[in-house]
């Protein structure tokens, strides 16, 4: 299986959200390389928006393209020198172990077609 990139990933959240789960709402922002989202989830749904637009997030999380994916789709955990080499920063390290029971990530995306006026491609499930 391919791994989604970053933009197909954050794409894909709000139809991958396992909606229910969550008995609160939540606010993330993710600074995961060049890239940058905020992601509002609550017990109906998820939505995400490119940039802060949250100003202060329950959950914030700083870490590089592979260690976002493994941490998303895979459940996987970074290790301690992720943390102490400042490639895994965050202020709520158990909200971070939830998403991969937040999101379902089984089945693999696939690109169809750019998206218009974009560069990030559209995927569907």
């Amino acid at each position: 299986m391919n791994t989604p990139t970053i933009p197909e990933i954050f794409r894909l959240m709000p139809a991958r959200y396992r909606k229910g789960l969550l008995a609160a709402p939540r606010t993330y922002y993710f600074s995961v390389g060049d890239h940058r989202y905020s992601v509002r989830l609550t017990p109906e749904g998820c939505t995400v928006e490119e940039g802060n637009t949250l100003g202060a997030a329950d959950v914030v999380l700083k870490t590089t393209p592979e260690i976002f994916a493994r941490l998303v789709i895979q459940g996987g955990i970074p290790g301690m020198l992720d943390v102490a080499r400042g490639r895994f920063k965050t202020n709520d390290p158990a909200r971070l172990q939830e998403l991969k029971k937040l999101f379902d990530f089984s089945q693999p995306a696939r690109v169809t077609a750019h998206s218009a006026g974009g560069n990030v491609p559209a995927v569907t499930k």
